[in-house]
């Protein structure tokens, strides 16, 4: 038996804002057969940095639905809301650093700043997901400025500097991808992002910081999550670089497509594991929709 230290280990990483559908069984499976595989741990964390979405009750639907799945994970599990100090002393390293920046625009101003951009020929930048970058004037905004707005309660959020941050590793950035066949590198582009969200007025930290975050905490070994997460893998080496933490084998596995050709959503009821299973659907006839 290989000593737990040794052990590769996996994570689930769902939020409680919604049912979990077709999709969320896909990578609860994924863990779990990559966890067995490699003679591996799985932990349960529920990302639950929104407390405006996430609830109590949908939490323990998630559980009901991982537990009549068959999905065996380590307790107790992690819950994101309980470790918000956590992700502050990584964001104030990054701060301390000279790498974030306080952003006061809202969505509306960016968007008439792209907008007036774009009446010209040129194209603003957009990051992967179609979102334009956010125009960064505030920067070099003056301390004692920011310092103010903020201390009028004015909504801000809190950026990355992504060009100061590229200069403060070694570029080139890689990460590990691994499947059946063993690993190879493929090359990070977290420029491609523009300057990251960290932190918002309603919420302590954002998805890639926290997630860096916990993976390091929680001593993952093996991320293994959908490939609409992919390209998201370049933020996430940039940070564990910047923060010092180790940096874990990425595997991002097929999505489950809905009807109209996009990837499932908890909207979607009719893929929810709670209709299904209502509906008659047993743990094996998830496990064969899932491909398993």
């Amino acid at each position: 038996m290989t000593a737990a230290a040794d052990r590769p280990v996996f994570r689930f990483a769902p939020s409680p804002n919604g049912q979990l559908h077709l999709g969320h069984a896909l990578s609860a499976f994924e863990n779990q057969h990559w966890a067995e595989k490699t003679g591996g741990r799985l932990l349960l964390r529920i990302e639950d940095i929104d407390r405006t979405r996430c609830t109590a009750a949908l939490e323990d639907g998630l559980i009901a639905d991982l537990d009549w799945l068959g999905i065996t994970y380590e307790r107790p599990f992690r819950r994101q809301s309980e470790h918000f100090d956590d992700y502050r002393r990584a964001l104030d390293r990054l701060i301390d650093m000279g790498l974030a920046y306080p952003a006061f625009l809202t969505r509306g101003e960016v968007r008439s700043i792209v907008e007036a951009y774009e009446t010209g020929s040129a194209a603003w930048p957009r990051d992967p997901d179609g979102a334009p970058h956010y125009p960064g004037g505030e920067r070099h905004l003056d301390v004692r400025i920011s310092g103010r707005r903020i201390a009028e309660k004015a909504r801000h959020t809190i950026r990355l500097d992504m060009e100061k941050a590229l200069k403060r590793v070694n570029a080139p950035l890689y990460w590990t991808a691994f499947d059946e066949d063993g690993t190879r590198l493929i090359e990070a582009r977290p420029e491609d992002w523009g300057d990251i969200v960290l932190s918002r007025s309603d919420a302590p930290s954002s998805y890639h910081l926290s997630v860096v975050v916990d993976d390091a905490l929680q001593g993952v070994t093996h991320v293994v999550r959908g490939k609409d997460l992919e390209l998201a893998t370049a933020v996430h080496r940039l940070l564990q670089e910047l923060l010092g933490l180790p940096a874990p084998l990425y595997r991002h596995h097929r999505l489950i497509m809905g009807a109209d050709g996009r990837k499932l959503s908890k909207s979607n009821h009719d893929t929810a594991l709670k209709a299904l299973r209502d509906a008659g659907a047993s743990p094996l006839d998830i496990r064969r929709l899932c491909g398993f």
